[in-house]
């Protein structure tokens, strides 16, 4: 694994405040550092906002938070299905590396768990003097398991704690904290209570009450993860009749009523309508939180980050291909090419990191663990990552010499980037020794021509760096059985 970039006097006394502080009598210090509010959307592809060029759809107010702070053009995602690219997150150690590699399901609620022995971000944030909420689809750990949010650095959590309860976007309940709630309206039948709305007033909640604290915000919205489904208000109707549809089936058990599967994906009579207003949605969430700091008095006090977990879906009746999704790039989600791992990544920060920047520094997920740890003081210790704090900042910023993917579904999947080289194998469980793909993404950028025949010292070198890259996992190597769910 790479040592975590350390920090560097020069740049500690240009961003952050000497001293270590006085702390409350709740344990937590007044904000010497920058409050943390890290949005993670759900199966939002890098095109589908409009700052990354999408036409379709509105997102007014994430394009304006990309318009205050920096853009990143080459921001990869930890993995190219939601758990292990959340795992990833949270330890940052890459799939080669990090403890969930896969969507291993847990019944009746729940998924494989993060083990006590991991440190993680929420973990180095608390002991850095931050107050710690999560809210959203968490899917790192069955509740009171060693995965539990609660058990894992959170001081706060609301929301889902399993991801195949999130396929559904009026439950019966969420989590809080340790305790199941109801959803007013809501049973096999009813659809009354939108539980992302719910979501998110308890986020602007965590916020206003944290306001005069340090505090670490991670908000994995479910949006626009299928089902497809919003409630029928003004976000929906003004993209209703504006696109051709084609409505979506979803089969027995899919629909509310009495048979109702959970882990299944509701019909739907206006799928491109429902997947612009679902993401437009998201995007009110975003002009929300903005507007709430600003109302606060904080908004120069506070880091935001804008990402999602992988590339776009198609379940659910949704429509990649339509919206360009991938922003032009090949794949989709559980795709190693880039449009199933390269994701949006958008860092505003008032007064401290320069408006209108865009950068193709390229970073990924397990770049964010030093970053906030190089924010904050904290020793990173050993990750797979390195801090692109010094690129926020407008300084000299160190490069991976290669990033590393793998992926436990459909055969098994390896990526490997090596600038200019992209290397990707596939069927690795059946083929482990596999020659991969390779190509050259300054010429093609598409990932159309697969030169690995013309470049055979470049395919032995990169063959040579993904043997290296990974470590063996008792639960998720390449030929294992592993009980999966669609995510």
């Amino acid at each position: 694994m790479i040592p975590g970039h350390q920090l560097t006097g020069f740049l500690l006394s240009i961003i952050l405040l000497c001293g270590c502080g006085s702390r409350e009598s709740a344990g937590y210090r007044k904000p010497e550092h920058p409050n943390i509010v890290f949005i993670l959307a759900d199966d939002l592809g890098y095109g589908d906002t409009g700052c990354y060029g999408q036409e379709k759809i509105q997102t007014p107010h994430i394009d304006r938070l990309a318009s205050e702070g920096i853009r990143f053009t080459r921001h990869y995602a930890g993995s190219t299905v939601c758990a292990p690219s959340r795992s990833v997150l949270m330890t940052g150690l890459h799939t080669g590396h990090t403890p969930v590699r896969g969507n291993m399901e847990v019944q009746p609620e729940g998924q494989f768990p993060l083990p006590d022995s991991v440190f993680t971000l929420a973990e180095m944030l608390g002991a850095a003097g931050y107050v710690t909420g999560a809210f959203g689809k968490w899917g790192l750990g069955f509740p009171g398991s060693e995965g539990d949010p609660l058990h894992q650095g959170f001081d706060r959590f609301f929301g889902y704690n399993c991801q195949r309860m999130a396929h559904r976007y009026y439950p019966e309940y969420l989590w809080d904290d340790d305790r199941r709630v109801g959803l007013e309206g809501n049973d096999s039948t009813g659809r009354v209570t939108y539980a992302p709305d719910v979501i998110q007033e308890k986020v602007l909640e965590f916020i206003r009450k944290h306001r005069d604290t340090a505090f670490f915000a991670y908000i994995p919205v479910t949006l626009p993860h299928a089902e497809l489904v919003v409630p029928d208000d003004s976000i929906f109707r003004q993209y209703r009749g504006k696109f051709p549809e084609t409505p979506y089936e979803g089969g027995p058990g899919a629909d509310y009523g009495p048979d109702m599967v959970t882990g299944r994906y509701c019909s739907q009579e206006y799928p491109h309508a429902t997947f612009a207003a679902m993401v437009s949605r998201l995007d009110r969430y975003v002009g929300q939180i903005v507007g709430t700091l600003h109302e606060l008095g904080i908004a120069d006090k506070t880091l935001i980050v804008f990402t999602s977990d992988n590339g776009p879906h198609r379940e659910g009746g949704a429509d990649p291909v339509f919206f360009r999704s991938n922003g032009g790039l090949r794949g989709i989600k559980r795709d190693l090419y880039e449009g199933g791992i390269r994701v949006p990544l958008i860092v505003s920060w008032p007064g401290k990191i320069k408006s209108m920047r865009v950068s193709d520094h390229i970073c990924a997920f397990w770049d964010v663990w030093p970053t906030l740890a190089e924010l904050t003081g904290r020793e990173s210790g050993e990750t797979d990552g390195i801090s692109f704090l010094p690129e926020l900042m407008g300084l000299p910023q160190t490069e991976h010499e290669f990033l590393y993917w793998e992926f436990h579904e459909q055969g098994g999947r390896q990526a490997l980037l090596q600038p200019p080289w992209k290397a990707v194998r596939v069927n690795v469980g059946k083929d482990p020794d596999g020659i991969p793909e390779l190509y050259h993404l300054e010429d093609d950028p598409s990932e159309q021509w697969n030169i690995a025949d013309r470049h055979p010292e470049v395919v032995t070198r990169m063959i040579r760096l993904m043997d290296a890259a990974r470590t063996r996992s008792g639960q998720f190597n390449f030929g294992t059985p592993v009980h999966h769910q669609q995510q």
